[in-house]
């Protein structure tokens, strides 16, 4: 690691995350409905996004919450819903300044997002600690707010609105994922395989008998498997 000491200030993070932020706002909105849909009590709602930071680790685990399931089952699922922040916070290593101690690694290394990485990565310099907590504070006061505001408002629209609402991550998640499924076939046919996979264990008899968390687990570990086998990543000099 480099010894340089990066000249990134707090008010540069924090003007950078904005957009973030207001992104996570409104999205966070639609998961504090989809839990008060869950009948899951609105400070435990709070309290999952405070604490959690995560979109898709969190639709799922209060999804297991809510069907009773275990908690090795929520520590699996997010293990592997959440197995790409390994490789980003690894690969972040790389663009920290001298100023880092373990502390500040460990705080940091709590809001890293897909976009807080992708913003800290971005930049040509070295990134410092303070610059690191400013990009983040604005995306998890978004986060926060937007599911406290969620969770409150769900307990008092009407079914009909809040059932909309309710489906707003996952439309989210189909615009993120349809995009690069056009342009590459390997992630088109995850989609397809891990689709199917999902509806056998909902439809098919004794295997829908399986808890929705260790269905994830199964779905998402088998599509991995067979994409990486059938759709490798080619490096540079495989053609060499």
């Amino acid at each position: 690691m480099s010894k340089s000491i990066s000249n990134l200030k707090f008010k540069q993070g924090v003007k950078d995350g904005l957009p973030i932020g207001l992104g996570y706002l409104s999205v966070s909105v639609a998961f504090g409905v989809k839990a008060s849909l869950l009948q899951i009590p609105i400070w435990i709602t709070v309290l999952i996004s405070m604490t959690n930071l995560t979109s898709a680790g969190q639709l799922s685990g209060i999804e297991i919450i809510a069907g009773a399931g275990t908690i090795i089952e929520i520590i699996l699922t997010q293990l592997v819903i959440n197995s790409r922040y390994f490789l980003m916070s690894l690969t972040l290593t790389q663009k920290i300044d001298s100023t880092f101690n373990v502390k500040s690694k460990l705080l940091c290394s709590t809001f890293i997002t897909d976009e807080i990485y992708a913003v800290a990565s971005s930049r040509p310099q070295k990134i410092n600690p303070k610059y690191v907590y400013g990009l983040a504070l604005l995306p998890y006061i978004g986060w926060s707010v937007g599911t406290l505001i969620g969770a409150t408002l769900g307990n008092f629209m009407p079914t009909f609105i809040t059932s909309a609402l309710g489906i707003a991550l996952y439309a989210m998640f189909i615009a993120i994922v349809i995009p690069p499924a056009k342009k590459e076939r390997g992630i088109l046919f995850a989609v397809i395989l891990s689709t199917l996979f999902s509806c056998g264990f909902y439809y098919i008899p004794y295997l829908n008998q399986i808890s929705a968390g260790f269905a994830t687990i199964i779905c998402a570990v088998l599509t991995a498997l067979i994409v990486a086998y059938f759709f490798p990543i080619k490096e540079e000099n495989d053609n060499e």
